[in-house]
């Protein structure tokens, strides 16, 4: 445990640091008033023990301030003075208990053992997990009736671990808890702690994983088993809140009948969108709705509804654009909200508004007073409540105090990027993660790269106007992506187990089917489509190491991703495993945050070495399969939506007879360059290919032939200032086709472009 001792009398200080590192108390000292407060900002405390007679600033006046500030950590006073008027002073300050001077050391640690048990998560003096007990009154560790003699900081680590037994610590928050930041020393200090530790359980008859490593992130101790939960309060809760909906019908269908009002203008709002033909009355009674409908939906508990209607109202007020793809992505939101409201029909008043439906809370960390005042009153706008720090150490207050939805964050923040990026890793420590996007002047490659590992959602480049920095914190916020980004199969006989991963995969936009009965397993798979499957290695009606053979062997099937779950995790299980097919194999015993990353990894890998297959590796662009199909769609939306389509063709025919002096690796140059160019010209919905090794495609959606030729001519601009000799004008061959002038699919559109190709590109009046 981490106390801070505010004492200015050196005699004092050193009598009770003494007496609180032999209780195996971590003691932090500040001298003033002042000093005290800084390191309260900069770090966590379980405890402060306060002399109200300080220099800088009075104690009185310090506890006043923390509790102003919000500081929940009990402070326990110290003072000669101990008239009634006294102590109601303190007390009204903010103190938790007051102990006069002189100082009865006995009655002072029981004080400070009363206080940390009144605010720890762990209620009483003895901590127990499994058959571990750790007695706090008496310092003392037993393993089942085996006494366990421990030094002060395996003490103090066990004795954290076992307040938190759920929580994973990193090396660095084990070094913030047990060491003072004067004494701390480097990660290595706590693998041996941890280490002789395992030892001492061990020689005990303790599971050598009583501690347990989660990689790449930290300790914690190894989790129990289950008991099995009384079912009887939530019957009973059922029946209440069936009392409590009943004599709401009447309310409910007005509710209905209104909500229906406001998402018919809604949708006539997106089909006007998709046919540009939105008008700004209708834009703005459509924005109206939107706001009235996300209040109303969130006042009856209707989070991810209200979420949907305010994203809708966000956009009708910032795009302004008459794109497609707007129009495509503002209709999608609708029918999004439409199903989500049809999906909740009987839960309209069955769950009252909670304090869970505050508004987002945004953390700026940026010392720039003026950029951060502009963005803290457009966030308002938004609903979102903004706060600013202007150092780590205030930014690390407030993320703990208050637990902000996202950060935005200035690496230039902290005296190096290295402290920057530090804060960052912290974000990634919390169960889920605290998104965060950075926004700075700093561009170089390796901040990206770091930025980028640790998980950062944008990486945004000062300067910047503050509505799009804003519209970059939104898409975080606010639910804009609603495809699902991956299906999964669960093949397990415990359907308890099947939900609760489904319910974990959900927030990442994974859907989860379920296989109860091994008998319906093929046509389960053949409905889901899933990208990963997932079996119970142990399931008594399934043969799963046969079944994965099947899998592998079948002509459709045989790339799917599987995962095998056990409860024996021996070498030879493994082994069975991989020789069976399976891509990998983990413990059934995995607690749910760490199965979920470890299906994220799988799926990341899996959409990884589909890309690989439909981009080509040199241009980064599509290849001719991935191209097809996405032309063919843009082709699908012109017929729909009545709709012009350009296709344009690059060929470098004479590429290497002209270049023929040049080496492979200068002709690779060229080509990656011109992809770049390429990627950089055209629109994001624009279908960007190379066909051939030199022959490049393109498919604009909703463009004719002369938006085609005036896009070759700003490509020309764009290679005249070029400085490599491979791009002379008179090495290129374009040709345009229109849809659905010359062509009515890919394969005749493709033709009569081949057919078209010139042996110069267009001039600027599209000859």
């Amino acid at each position: 445990m981490r106390i801070l001792l505010v004492e200015d009398d050196d005699f004092i200080t050193k009598a009770l640091t003494t007496l609180l590192n032999y209780q195996n108390y971590i003691v932090e000292v500040a001298t003033d008033g002042q000093i005290a407060w800084d390191l309260v900002q900069a770090f966590n405390y379980d405890l402060i023990l306060l002399d109200i007679v300080l220099p800088k600033i009075d104690g009185i006046s310090l506890c006043r301030r923390l509790r102003s500030h919000s500081f929940k950590t009990p402070i326990l006073l110290l003072t000669s003075q101990d008239s009634g008027n006294d102590k109601a002073i303190g007390f009204d300050a903010g103190a938790d208990d007051y102990v006069v001077k002189p100082l009865d050391f006995k009655e002072l640690t029981a004080r400070i053992r009363s206080l940390l048990r009144r605010y720890s998560s762990a209620a009483l003096p003895v901590l127990e997990w499994g058959s571990l007990r750790l007695d706090q009154s008496r310092i003392q560790v037993h393993y089942e009736t085996y006494p366990i003699q421990l030094t002060s900081k395996e003490y103090a680590l066990l004795e954290l671990l076992m307040r938190h037994p759920q929580r994973v610590f990193s090396c660095d928050a084990i070094l913030e808890h047990i060491w003072s930041f004067k004494n701390t020393p480097t990660e290595e200090a706590v693998r041996t702690q941890i280490k002789g530790l395992r030892q001492k359980l061990k020689a005990v008859g303790a599971d050598p994983n009583f501690i347990e490593t989660v990689y790449g992130m930290g300790y914690r101790l190894k989790a129990q088993q289950a008991k099995p939960s009384n079912n009887l309060s939530s019957e009973t809760e059922n029946k209440q809140q069936e009392q409590t909906v009943s004599p709401l019908t009447g309310l409910q269908n007005r509710l209905r009948e209104r909500i229906n009002q406001y998402m018919s203008v809604l949708e006539q709002a997106a089909t006007a969108y998709l046919q540009d033909t939105l008008t700004q009355e209708l834009r703005t009674l459509a924005e109206q709705k939107a706001h009235t409908l996300a209040t109303l939906l969130c006042n009856f508990g209707l989070n991810k509804g209200s979420q949907l209607a305010r994203t809708i109202d966000y956009y009708l007020k910032l795009s302004q654009s008459r794109e497609t793809k707007e129009a495509k992505h503002f209709h999608k939101l609708v029918l999004a909200l439409r199903k989500e409201i049809e999906c909740s029909r009987q839960g309209f008043v069955s769950k009252p508004a909670s304090h869970k439906d505050n508004p987002p809370k945004l953390l700026i960390v940026d010392s720039d007073s003026q950029l951060t005042r502009e963005l803290v009153i457009k966030a308002q706008t938004q609903g979102i409540v903004a706060e600013v720090a202007t150092n780590l150490s205030e930014a690390r207050e407030k993320i703990y105090r208050t637990r902000p939805n996202v950060v935005l964050l200035d690496l230039v923040i902290g005296n190096t990027t290295q402290e920057s990026l530090g804060l960052l890793a912290e974000l990634l420590l919390p169960n889920p993660p605290v998104p965060f996007l950075v926004f700075t002047a700093k561009s170089n490659l390796e901040a990206r790269i770091e930025v980028a590992r640790l998980g950062g959602r944008t990486f945004l480049q000062k300067p910047m106007p503050a509505n799009e920095v804003l519209h970059a914190l939104m898409q975080v916020l606010l639910p804009t992506d609603i495809k699902t980004e991956a299906n999964v199969m669960v093949a397990d006989n415990n359907s308890q187990f099947s939900a609760t991963l489904g319910s974990l995969l959900e927030p990442w936009g994974i859907k989860a089917t379920s296989l109860n009965d091994p008998q319906q397993f093929w046509q389960t798979l053949e409905v889901s489509a899933p990208d990963l499957l997932i079996i119970n290695l142990d399931m008594p009606d399934l043969k799963a190491i046969e079944l994965c053979q099947v899998v592998r062997n079948d002509i459709r099937w045989g790339g799917l991703g599987i995962l095998l779950l056990t409860d024996r995790l021996d070498a030879n299980t493994i082994h069975q495993a991989f020789a069976a097919g399976a891509d990998h194999c983990v413990s059934k015993s995995m607690i749910g945050p760490e199965l979920v990353t470890c299906i994220l990894h799988r799926l990341k890998r899996i959409k990884l070495q589909r890309n690989l297959g439909q981009i080509d590796p040199l241009t980064r662009l599509y290849n001719r399969h991935r191209a097809t199909e996405d032309l063919n769609k843009l082709l699908r939306l012109c017929v729909r939506h009545n709709q012009p389509m350009c296709l344009l063709i690059l060929d470098l025919n004479n590429f290497n007879q002209a270049n023929n002096t040049f080496d492979p690796a200068t002709d690779n140059a060229v080509l990656r360059q011109l992809g770049q160019l390429l990627q950089q010209l055209f629109r994001e919905e624009d279908v960007v290919s190379r066909w051939d090794k030199e022959e490049f495609v393109v498919g604009m959606y909703g463009m004719t032939r002369n938006h085609g030729h005036q896009r070759l001519v700003q490509l020309l601009e764009i290679l005249n200032k070029q400085e490599f000799s491979a791009t002379d004008n008179s090495k290129f061959r374009v040709g345009v086709a229109q849809y659905p002038e010359d062509g009515s699919d890919l394969q005749s559109l493709y033709k009569s472009a081949k057919g078209l190709l010139k042996n110069k590109l267009p001039n600027k009046k599209g000859c």
